[in-house]
C-alpha cells in the first residue's frame, strides 16, 4: 500500500514539475498568475517605471499583451477598423495626420521614430499611455485627466489604435516584443 502511495506521489510531483517548467519557458505561467504583469512598463520621458493597474487590462487581448508585449490585434481587420475610429475620436489626426503619416507631430508609421522604442508595440503603448517630453500629453485611462479616473483611452482601445497604425507601415511592432 505504501509503495503505491509513494509511486503515485512521485508521478504527481514529476508531472507538476514538468508543467511548471513548460509554463516558465513559454511565459504562460506569468500571464496566468495573480502576481502581476509579465512585462514591465517604463515611461518614455525618463525610463522610470510606469505603473498601470492590471485590472485595466480587461479583455483577453489586453491580457495577452500584458503577458507577452505582443499586440494580438495586429493584422486583424475588425480591430484595425476600430483603431482608426478611436484614432480620430481622440483627435490624434490633428497632430499626426489622418493616416498617421505626420503633420505637426511626427509620423507614427516608421521606419524612423522620434523614440526608437516605438518600433515595438510595447514601446508605442508606453509612449501613448503616458505621453512624451515632446509635447504629447498622456492618453491613458486615469492619466489623461487625473481628476477623472475614467477619462482616457483603455489598454484595449490603445492596442487597436496601434494595430491601425501598424497597418500603414512595414513593421508589425511584434518583432522584438
Amino acid at each position: 500500500m505504501n509503495t503505491k502511495l509513494g509511486l503515485g506521489m512521485l508521478i504527481l510531483v514529476t508531472g507538476l514539475t514538468a508543467c511548471n517548467k513548460n509554463e516558465s519557458a513559454s511565459g504562460e505561467g506569468a500571464a496566468a498568475g495573480a502576481s502581476g504583469p509579465a512585462i514591465k512598463f517604463v515611461k518614455t520621458q525618463d525610463g522610470s517605471p510606469l505603473e498601470i493597474k492590471p485590472e485595466l487590462f480587461d479583455t483577453a487581448e489586453a491580457k495577452e499583451f500584458l503577458a507577452t508585449g505582443k499586440n494580438p490585434y495586429v493584422g486583424k481587420d475588425d480591430a484595425i477598423k476600430a483603431g482608426k475610429k478611436i484614432f480620430q475620436l481622440y483627435s490624434c489626426t490633428q497632430c499626426h495626420g489622418p493616416e498617421a503619416g505626420g503633420q505637426v507631430g511626427p509620423a507614427l508609421t516608421g521606419p524612423n521614430y522620434n523614440y526608437a522604442k516605438d518600433a515595438t508595440n510595447k514601446g508605442m503603448f508606453e509612449t501613448v499611455w503616458n505621453g512624451t517630453n515632446g509635447g504629447m500629453g498622456a492618453k491613458g485611462k486615469g492619466v489623461m485627466d487625473p481628476s477623472d479616473p475614467n477619462n482616457g483611452i483603455s489598454p484595449d482601445e490603445l492596442l487597436k489604435v496601434i494595430a491601425w497604425i501598424r497597418s500603414h507601415g512595414s513593421l508589425t511592432g511584434n518583432e522584438d516584443s
